[in-house]
Order: C-alpha cells, then structure tokens, then sequence
C-alpha cells in the first residue's frame, strides 16, 4: 500500500515540474537557513560546557547595588588567596589578568636562537591553579607544575608548532618586547582552546614571583585580577556567597578606613561579591562586565525566531500551492471514493506526498548548508560544522523531515480528502475558492515577515552608519597607529623626530592609550583636593600621553590650553574632558587641583567629551597626563597618498628596526572593530531577510502561475471585449499589492517596537523615521510586482483564440 502511495506521490511531482521545484526549493532553502541557525545556537549554548566538573566552577565577580549599579570581575590579588584558606568550601582558587596591560595582550615574540621578531597576541596572566581549574588539556609537559616556577610560559599547540616546528617546545627558551634580561622559559605546551570556550589565549605568563609595583601582591587598591574557584562537592553557592561578605567586612572595610575613604559606610551596605557559574560567562544573563568578547542571549532569540518563521514560509508555500490546485486534484478525489476509497486512505495518500516533498527538501537543504557554512562563518565569526560524527544528529534530521513534512501536509491532506465525490462529478466544486481567504492570510503573513526583517536590516545599518560617521570627538580618519613602539627604548624620540621630517606626516604622538579597541585602560578614582575623606570619589580612566596627543588626534581643548613641553609644571598637569568636570562639579575647573589619592593635579585645559568606548555607553570621565614611553607611534597623515606614506614610514621604521617586521593599523578601521557585533547582526540579518523574501516569493510566483491558468478563459474574453493589456495587468496584480500593503500595515508598528528595543542599548543613537517603513513597503511592493509581473503580462499578451478555440 505504502509503495503505491510513494509511486503516486512521485508520479505527481514529475507531472508538475514548475510547482515540485518551488516547493522543494523553498522547502530546501527554508530547512537549510533552519539547520544553519540551529548550529550557530548549539555552538552558542555549548559554551563552557565541556568541563567534567563544570558545576562546581565560578568566577567571582563584585555587586555593587548602588544606584548606579554594576558588575564587574576585576579583583584585588588577595582574594583568591584568602578564598582558598579562609573557607573550607573552596577547593581551589586562581588567578587571571585578562586585562591589556603590562605583558598581557600582545608583543613581540621570538625564540631565543633567532634574531627576527614576531608580532603575536593571546596572550594573558595565569596562576598555576588555574590550568587544573579550568581543566586546560596539556600536549607537552605538566599542567600540576607548567606555570609553577617565575618566568615561565605555556603555549598553545598552534604556537608551539609555529615556533618549534617538530621539536619539544617545553624546556625551550623565549624573548618577549627584545627584554634579555627577563626571558621566559616554556614550562608546557596545551591544546589549542576549542571556539566555544569563553577564554581564546595563546600564551599564558605565570603569575608566580610577579609583583606589578612593590606591595602590589599584598594591596587592596588594584583591581586587576579575575578569580576562579572551584567549590567542593555539595558546596551551596549561594550560601558560600553570603559567607563571603567577610572579605568585604573584614579586609576591603580596613582598607577603605585606612586610605580614609568617605564611601566606606556606603560599601558596608551596597558593595556585595557574588559567584558566576563558567558555564555562563558567554551569554551572561548576570550582566558581569569584563574584557572578554561574550555573546548575547537575545540574539539567539532574533535567529531562532527567524529559523522558525522561515520555515513557516515554506511550509506556508506547500499549503497554499496545494490548496490552490485542489480543483485539479479534485476529480481524482471523486473517482477515489466512487470507486470505494474511503477518506482515511486518502489522507495517508496526501500525507505521503508531503513526505516526499520533505525528504527531497531535507536533502537539497542540507547540500545547500554544506556549500554555504563556510560562507556564514566568514560572515558571522564563527567555526561552525555539521556534526555528522554526533550519534543523534542523522536520527534527527530523518525525525525532523518526518515532523515538517506531517506539518506541512496535514491542512492540505484533510482539505483535499474532503471533497464529496456528487459535487467533483456534477463540476460544482469551486476552483480554489474554498481556501481563498486562508491563501490570501498566508501571503500577508509571508510578506509581513519579510518587510519585519526588511525594516530591522535598515535600522541596524542606520544606526551603524550613524555610529561610524557621526562625531566621536577625534579625529579619526588618515591616523597609522605603529605598533611595537616600546621595544625603540630610548630611540623613541629620535624616531618620533624622524617621522616627523617625512613631507607625509603632520603629526606624531606615542602612547599605549587610543580612544579604540586593543589600547590600554587604566581605571582610577578622582577627588577634588582636600575631599577624600568628604565626596564620593569619581571613577573614571587615567591615560598617560605626550605633549602631542590632543593636536595629532584632533581633539578639541574647550576651555583653558593644552600641553607644552617647554613647562616643567605640566608634568604634574591634567587635561580632562567635559564629563569628568561635571562629575567632580568644577565650577571653573581650570586652575583646580584634583587627586587619584596617590598624586595631586593641576587641571590646566578641558577638552570637549570623545568616545573612547562604545556608544551603547555614555562618555565616561577621563583624565590625560604626561607619560613617558608608548608602544604605539599614533602618525597622523596629511596625504591622500596612503600607500606613499606607509612605504615612508616603512623606511623610518626598517632604519631603526631592521630585524623587527613593520606593523601598523588604521584608527578608523580599530574603531570601527568595536562594533563588529552590530556590522555581524546587519549582515546576518540581511542574508535572512534576503532568503525570507525568495522563499516568499517563490510561493507569490507559482500562486499567480495558477491563478492566471484559473482565469485563463476568464483573461480571453476581457481582451475580446476590448480590454486593454494595462487592465489586465492591474487586474492580475492589484490583490496581490492589496495583500502587500495589509502586510506592511501590520509589520510597520511591530518592527517599530522591536527596534526601538533594540536602539535602547545604545545611549547614542538614531530616531525610527517614517521614511524607513515607506521604503521597506515600496521594496516590498516592487519585489511582488516584479514576481508576478511576468505570468501577468504574459496572460495579457496571450492570443485569446487559443483559449476560446474549443468554447
């Protein structure tokens, strides 16, 4: 029985060649855009997952649940230590410095026996602990003993290869930032880190015999350490966490009273420490602030409700180009049940059509998902792969194809299997029109989900373009950032000076602090003089440049002057900008003195706010001084001729560093990185509002084939009487714009709502205009013109004899 209903399904399919292959190619493209985002979500929830003791790890992180509160992960050295001995329910505790500062980030590498330089980043400071607490697999050496010793290092696999190509790494010695008198030796090399893992580092510095500054190791002022623990077996989080309010009471009170700071009572009361479980770091539903790059929760949401819809689409083409056709199929129905086929045999009939249709579709879907995840990881930043390794993944695709293709079928199977064989003879079976109204619904919701998807790609490139090309406040445009400019040592000046001859450059500051990702961040805390033991302190950042860094950025000094390097004084001098004055409430800030608790400052200039993070933040205060050293030469180029220049700076470069390769980035193209995230979604989004509109209209396309062939007769004598191929036209074409525009109607206010969610990350932003849902509706008008326009005008040009010849 089944082997005939198969037959039949087959036989059906190659009859009809121009519906099969839409429905199988939509069918095909909805499944693969599913599949697709489907493996983007299971890479994305596999994050940190792969521990054996996964539930017993957390990293610790502060609560501050003031009115302005926040989260963030950044401890003082002692902390860990402290955890381990203080209570008994931690396991094991250790250390990370995931920061951009001293050593950790990026720097010069090379081995020990070779004089050339390479330029490598990933890397981070680790205490020993952490390589057992975090369960990090060894290739080479000991993980119990790989960080143990001072002035070791441990590789990843990749760099172990990269530099000791076929040999033992482990024993072997390295040279970072041309240091000689501090070289590091290679206690162990470990497995790469997979992609769905919060941590990406290539190179591990041990903390061990490491002390920042004197006394830093034993300070309760620098908050520079992230810290893991692992908790003993059927140890309760939560109850450990209101044990752990001692290290606020106990260590962190003595500290604030000692230094005499005013917001000592305030802690008492709002400053909390909590536990965040590892396997949440990456979509952090905590809000846990740090500097690692995570994901978010809500875009896993946007894609898996546009995977569902997309698929509705499809299977919404197979229901209405089944309906549609149901005169066609309906005298087979009637001849069916006169011959004694009863209802429920010809259900299974139908349901075994759709099955077919959706075994086919799986099939292309998933060749269509192998040629295409390449594509998307490129686009979307990740390593995604179909894990036909996994043992329930082919089970679940023939599951999955089962499930769809009963979905799909099920509307069409009960419709067809409904119709009275004494209607089907006596030819009193309407064609089509049953189902009119459910078709006519189906479209407007097809279209409704296309132009929803349409409007939100326009707003995210609105607000990405506002982003890029609004003012940040610098100037950004035609500036090379030089890297390794540190390792010049006392030839920095000279080189500066160098740079400054080429008829290319007009200016020149050295600094490791830009107003972009992958720069150094110093966070301190402010006070007007004399107020630490009254005011609030003001935390805000504390950058160290030159006397040329305001003029070679652009930046606008709004009151008072800038640096001058012929004034002695300046050195204890500060520039701040316009949000650090208003958080200190400076009345005339030029002249003030304001300190960081360590030194006092003479404010001399004010400099309009700059963006130094990204926009979905307000400006934060910010404080420059005069710093000596810089690993970055900021080179602000005053010719369009931007290769000219680099082979300029090249040569300066090569003169002083001949065996140290050039390295240099754009400042505009650094700061359009820090919103990779937004460029990422908009395109994504645009991929799938792209594949919504053809599945879409694929199923608009084969809807005004049959329409056409239903009024075939109907188009003939209009064009007899005298009707003109404009009418017909419009009389093809003008319920489909109908559906069009109620389809507008109804996305317009909801993806008006969606996206203005979407804007309320942002504290600098774009207005939701109404010219973007005018231009999404004439794009979705056009595009169903263009779709239908051609059976339309067809039909209009046709030659009515041909269809009236047997009238």
């Amino acid at each position: 029985m089944f082997e005939n209903y198969f037959k039949i399904a087959w036989r059906t399919m190659a009859r009809q060649k121009m519906y099969s292959s839409i429905m199988v190619g939509g069918f095909a493209l909805g499944l693969a855009t599913c599949l697709v985002i489907f493996l983007y979500i299971r890479h994305e929830l596999s994050f940190d997952k792969s521990y054996t003791q996964g539930e017993r790890i957390y990293r610790v992180f502060n609560d501050y649940r003031g009115p302005d509160g926040s989260r963030w992960t950044s401890m003082p050295p002692m902390v860990a230590q402290i955890m381990k001995t203080d209570y008994p329910e931690v396991e094991k505790a250790g250390r990370l410095v995931p920061q951009k500062w001293q050593q950790a980030g990026s720097n010069l590498f090379r081995r020990e026996d070779q004089a050339e330089n390479l330029y490598e980043e990933g890397f981070v400071y680790a205490d020993n602990e952490l390589l057992d607490i975090l369960e990090i697999p060894f290739v080479s050496g000991s993980r119990e003993t790989a960080l143990a010793k001072p002035n070791s290092i441990v590789l990843s696999k990749r760099m172990a290869d990269k530099y000791f190509p076929g040999e033992d790494a482990v024993g072997k010695t390295v040279i970072l930032n041309e240091n000689k008198t501090t070289p590091y030796v290679i206690g162990g090399v470990m497995a790469n880190f997979p992609s769905n893992t919060h941590l990406h580092y290539d190179f591990l510095l041990t903390l061990t015999g490491v002390e920042f500054w004197p006394g830093e190791q034993t300070s309760w002022c620098c908050w520079n350490y992230d810290t893991y623990v692992r908790l003993k077996p059927g140890t309760d989080p939560v109850a450990l966490e209101k044990k752990l309010l001692t290290i606020r009471d106990t260590y962190m009170m003595n500290y604030l009273k000692e230094t005499g700071d005013p917001g000592a009572a305030e802690a008492k009361t709002r400053y909390f420490i909590g536990l965040q479980p590892v396997k949440n770091i990456h979509l952090d539903p905590e809000k846990v602030s740090d500097d690692m790059h995570r994901g978010d929760v809500r875009y896993i949401w946007l894609f898996g409700s546009i995977a569902v819809f997309i698929l509705l689409l499809a299977c919404i083409n197979f229901i209405n180009l089944s309906t549609a056709k149901s005169a066609n199929r309906a005298k087979e129905v009637g001849l069916r049940k006169v011959v004694g086929s009863v209802r429920g045999y010809l259900i299974r009939q139908f349901l075994t059509e759709s099955l077919v249709y959706s075994v086919v579709s799986f099939v292309f879907g998933v060749l269509i998902v192998t040629l295409a995840i390449p594509f998307f990881n490129s686009l979307a930043g990740t390593e995604l792969s179909i894990p036909w390794r996994t043992v329930w993944f082919a089970p679940s695709l023939a599951v999955a194809a089962l499930v769809i293709g009963i979905f799909a079928g099920l509307y069409p199977a009960f419709y067809l299997s409904s119709f009275k064989p004494a209607e089907v003879l006596k030819g009193t079976v309407s064609k089509g029109s049953r189902s009119s109204g459910l078709r006519s619904a189906l479209v407007v919701f097809q279209f409704a989900t296309s132009i929803v998807l349409i409007i939100g790609t326009f707003i995210i490139y609105k607000q990405m373009n506002f982003i890029l090309h609004t003012k940040v406040g610098f100037d950004k445009d035609q500036v090379v950032m030089i890297r390794g400019a540190n390792t010049l040592g006392e030839q920095r000046t000279t080189f500066k000076d160098e740079l400054l001859q080429l008829s290319e450059v007009e200016d020149v500051t050295l600094t490791d602090y830009l107003p972009v990702m992958g720069t150094n961040r110093d966070q301190n805390t402010f006070w007007k003089e004399g107020k630490t033991r009254e005011d609030r302190g003001v935390p805000g950042q504390f950058w160290f440049v030159d006397t040329d860094y305001i003029r070679t950025l652009g930046m606008k000094v709004f009151e008072g002057r800038d640096f001058d390097k012929q004034l002695a004084s300046d050195s204890q001098a500060v520039v701040i900008n316009q949000a650090m004055v208003k958080s200190l409430g400076l009345k005339k800030p030029v002249g003030e003195r304001i300190t960081n608790s360590y030194t006092v400052f003479t404010v001399i200039g004010v400099v309009e706010d700059f963006n130094f993070e990204s926009m979905k933040g307000a400006i934060g205060p910010i404080c420059l001084t005069l710093g000596k050293g810089g690993s970055i030469a900021a080179v602000k180029v005053n010719s369009r001729n931007m290769g000219g220049a680099l082979v300029s700076l090249t040569k300066v470069w090569n003169k002083f560093m001949p065996h140290q390769p050039f390295r240099y980035s754009f400042l505009d193209e650094s700061y359009a990185r820090m919103y990779e995230d937004v460029s990422r979604t908009g395109k994504i989004l645009t991929c799938f509002a792209s594949l919504a509109i053809i599945v879409a209209c694929l199923g608009l396309f084969a809807l005004s084939s049959f329409m056409v062939e239903q009024r075939g007769k109907e188009i003939s004598i209009r064009l007899v009487m005298g009707a003109t191929t404009g009418s017909i036209f419009q009389l093809l074409t003008g319920n489909f714009v109908k559906l069009v525009l109620i389809a507008l109607v109804i996305a317009a206010p909801l993806s008006w709502y969606l996206m203005q969610r979407w804007l309320e990350d942002y504290t600098y932003r774009i207005n939701v205009t109404w010219d973007v849902f005018v231009v999404a509706g004439v794009i979705s008008v056009f595009i169903a013109l263009i779709t239908v326009s051609y059976q339309s005008i067809r039909a209009a040009l046709a030659n009515p004899a041909n269809r009236l010849r047997s009238e």
